[in-house]
């Protein structure tokens, strides 16, 4: 899903080590049971931009690997363009882990890491960004692959690698990869290989109609079984730019063109999740800047046909902890996942800006339940920056969010960014809890999809 920097929301950049991996049993030469278990333990890993290592420029990324029960904090591995085996080098201007994506592209049974770098100069090439393939072992990723770009992303200003999106979108049995580069969104079939082939590559867009892409978000939404893709752009309208977003069913062939969606505002970010558990995934779309950055959460429902109608939801829905204020951005980051394990999809909202108790700028996170008729404001929660410590004000809790299920009990837990301590929250029957949670080190940015 497309993010925002979240620059000016981490903290000072910290001295990142590399912790010794313990070797797992080999994986089988099968597509990876978990898409973000990189080295093929069965456990899920998390992982998430990180801060450079101490005299490394350029970002890095941050891999907490899983065990029985969670994740352990003892075993974090962190990667950057200075790592051994991976192409290029860090430099002052490079952004490398502002976009992150993971599956096991290659089929080997180890997930993959997907990471974009928008700003790198490749050459003579200012900026055309770069997106490095890191390779899933059993001892965690290892080497990595640059991966080519295509068509408006070759050249300067193209910023390739701006958004991530994984998913199998032709139902074949191979994770494919859509990248977007030059303000246009490409599909990467897979299988990738180490030596840097795919298969064939395919432009996603309106062709004439002046649609610009700048952000992914892919999951189930017509429960055919196949991913779909979710394009945040705009979209040129009588000659002015329309924000909307763009739904693609999978195909066999790939993709298809399906419905679109205006908004007033800029989409940030999207997350898909069947909220009313009727077998088809709905669309929630976060609209941080709506009306003078109060913010909005749209969530446009799923049918068999692709999603059709939609509910709002934002701070002055009805019981919803708060009031909506100009600056909050709700909506700034959006995940989806059943965390208390009902079978319901449910719905985290990050609001960074929130001032708290006078604490300019502490932010928060609402937490929508899913259920019947879908998410519910009388339904919500409201988790506070105070679970993981003190409070303090340019905290920005909740820039950054995911929704997964790292313990492997049933109900997913909730990693939240923030500019000082970020944490993993435990799901359990109520919903996420700070009950043992986990702190999440050295992170410095977006988590992987």
């Amino acid at each position: 899903m497309r993010r925002h920097t979240s620059a000016a929301l981490a903290a000072t950049l910290l001295t990142a080590g590399l912790a010794p991996l313990a070797l797992s049993a080999p994986a089988s030469a099968a597509v990876a049971k978990h898409y973000d278990d990189f080295n093929g333990d069965g456990y899920r890993d998390v992982a998430y931009r990180g801060y450079n290592r101490d005299g490394h420029d350029g970002g890095a990324v941050t891999v907490v690997y899983g065990k029985s029960g969670g994740l352990d904090t003892a075993r974090t591995q962190v990667v950057d363009q200075d790592s051994a085996d991976v192409p290029g080098t860090g430099e002052e201007d490079d952004n490398f882990g502002e976009s992150i994506a993971s599956a096991d592209l290659n089929k080997d049974g180890y997930a993959d890491l997907i990471v974009g770098n928008p700003t790198e100069h490749v050459g003579s090439a200012q900026y055309r960004g770069t997106v490095t393939i890191l390779w899933g072992s059993s001892s965690g990723l290892k080497g990595g692959t640059n991966l080519a770009p295509r068509g408006s992303a070759t050249g300067s200003h193209s910023h390739f690698g701006r958004d991530l999106a994984t998913g199998d979108f032709n139902g074949d049995g191979s994770p494919d990869l859509a990248v977007i580069g030059g303000l246009e969104a490409c599909l990467y079939r897979g299988p990738f290989t180490r030596s840097g082939t795919t298969g064939s590559v395919s432009k996603i867009d309106k062709e004439g109609q002046g649609w610009y892409s700048n952000g992914l978000a892919s999951g189930k939404v017509n429960g055919d079984g196949k991913t779909d893709l979710v394009v945040l752009g705009e979209q040129f309208v009588d000659n002015k730019p329309t924000p909307r977003i763009w739904f693609l069913k999978g195909a066999s062939g790939g993709l298809t063109s399906g419905a679109s969606k205006t908004y007033s505002s800029e989409p940030w970010t999207a997350a898909i999740g069947d909220f009313d558990k009727d077998g088809y995934g709905d669309i929630a779309v976060g609209l941080p800047d709506n009306n003078s950055g109060k913010g909005i959460v749209s969530v446009w429902r799923g049918t068999s046909s692709g999603p059709s109608g939609s509910m709002t939801y934002n701070q002055a829905s009805s019981g919803v902890s708060g009031s909506p204020e100009a600056d909050d951005n709700f909506g700034y980051a959006v995940s989806a996942g059943d965390t208390n394990g009902d079978g319901y999809a449910d719905l985290a909202v990050g609001v960074p800006y929130e001032d708290v108790n006078g604490l300019a700028d502490q932010g928060g996170v609402h937490v929508f339940r899913g259920g019947s008729g879908g998410l519910s404001g009388s339904r919500s929660s409201w988790i506070a920056q105070t679970v993981q410590g003190p409070a303090g004000s340019d905290v920005g809790f909740g820039y950054a969010l995911r929704v997964r299920d790292v313990t492997g009990d049933g109900k997913a837990d909730l990693g939240i960014g923030a500019a000082n301590v970020s944490v993993l929250l435990r799901g359990s029957s109520s919903g996420p809890t700070a009950s043992g949670l986990t702190e999440l080190p050295l992170m410095g940015g977006v988590f992987s999809d």
